[in-house]
């Protein structure tokens, strides 16, 4: 029986020592990714691109150029975040394949207009994009009884060479996944909501 959500929430932890004897089957992990690939874009664009990584030599090899961190090997799966920043203009139809003519006639033009020669633009939304997918899939994980952690504590173009990255594509995080060994530590210090709740206006004086 799987959890609520808000428990899922609470219960979220970044942990990162794992069962390295764990593995998650196919069928839990493709349910994660097919809940991951449920996650909103912009303009429908889905431009999330999620590489696993099962290969342990790959593995190994990442670790080395992760600051040596353990979940990179022990986790029962290792999800890198990557994003096609050209997704808006590659077919952009596809997104849209199944909504009325009138909608189509209306959104392709509107999704070139928002995107082409804004780099910034771009990037922007892919990183939203695949911060959005991430906590699906560490929420649908941890309903699933499973343990996570988000990373961005590695070589960014030192894993870039080692998946054959394409050059029109842009890293976001790791998810490491599995069966935690360790409890992660007491929460650290949450600021209250009277410090990072503002009702309408900043209040500058």
């Amino acid at each position: 029986m799987q959890m609520e959500t808000k428990d899922a929430i609470k219960l979220r932890r970044s942990v990162k020592q794992y069962d390295p004897e764990h593995t998650l089957t196919d069928a839990e992990l493709n349910e994660l990714l097919s809940l991951a690939a449920l996650s909103p874009t912009a303009f429908n664009i889905q431009h999330w691109r999620f590489v696993v990584v099962k290969d342990p030599g790959l593995r190994k090899q990442i670790r080395e150029v992760a600051w040596d961190q353990a979940q990179v090997t022990d986790s029962s799966a290792l999800i890198i975040l990557c994003a096609d920043l050209k997704a808006w203009e590659k077919l952009p139809a596809r997104y849209w394949k199944n909504a009325p003519k009138e909608v189509q006639e209306f959104i392709l033009p509107a999704i070139d207009g928002y995107y082409r020669d804004k780099e910034q633009v771009q990037r922007d939304e892919v990183m939203r994009s695949c911060g959005i997918a991430a906590q699906t899939i560490m929420l649908s994980a941890k309903s699933m009884g499973y343990d996570s952690c988000p990373m961005d504590g590695f070589d960014f173009s030192a894993v870039a060479s080692l998946i054959n990255l394409p050059d029109d594509h842009i890293i976001s995080m790791f998810i490491a996944i599995g069966k935690g060994i360790a409890d992660a530590s007491p929460r650290a210090g949450q600021l209250s909501l009277d410090e990072i709740v503002i009702e309408n206006k900043f209040n500058r004086q």
